[in-house]
């Protein structure tokens, strides 16, 4: 598999329900870096994964929906834990509508997978893949 990887980051407010979150249930906020990582088996007829400016674009537009929000009143995750995990398939999914709209141009369709990963810190992340 071939692969590139694009890098943002995002900055949030939010708090979370459960004892297994100890004091991460007060309001905290949050930051952290954004990899999208793509993969694909064969490049395409300009021998690249896909175009790397197209990916910086919306990724930014994805985690710019985001950045600097209070997820706790944001009407699409009420009564959501947004966990590490959870943003991370968030962020995914939209990427993924982003390009079977085309915003990634034709060669972004022999894109076969997408992993999106948080890092949360230097110690810890989390991330979510799928198919496309």
């Amino acid at each position: 598999m071939f692969s590139i990887t694009v890098r943002d980051h995002i900055m949030v407010a939010h708090s979370f329900r459960g004892e297994v979150f100890g004091p991460a249930q007060r309001l905290h906020g949050a930051t952290f870096l954004v990899d999208a990582t793509f993969r694909r088996e064969e490049l395409d007829d300009d021998n690249i994964v896909v175009d790397i400016g197209l990916v910086t674009k919306e990724l930014g537009a994805v985690v710019g929906e985001l950045n600097y929000r209070n997820l706790d009143d944001e009407p699409d995750f009420a009564g959501i834990n947004t966990s590490t995990e959870f943003l991370a398939k968030v962020i995914a999914d939209r990427l993924a509508e982003r390009i079977h709209k085309g915003a990634l141009g034709e060669g972004a369709k022999g894109i076969a997978t997408l992993a999106v990963t948080l890092h949360e810190s230097h110690v810890a992340w989390a991330g979510y893949e799928r198919a496309l």
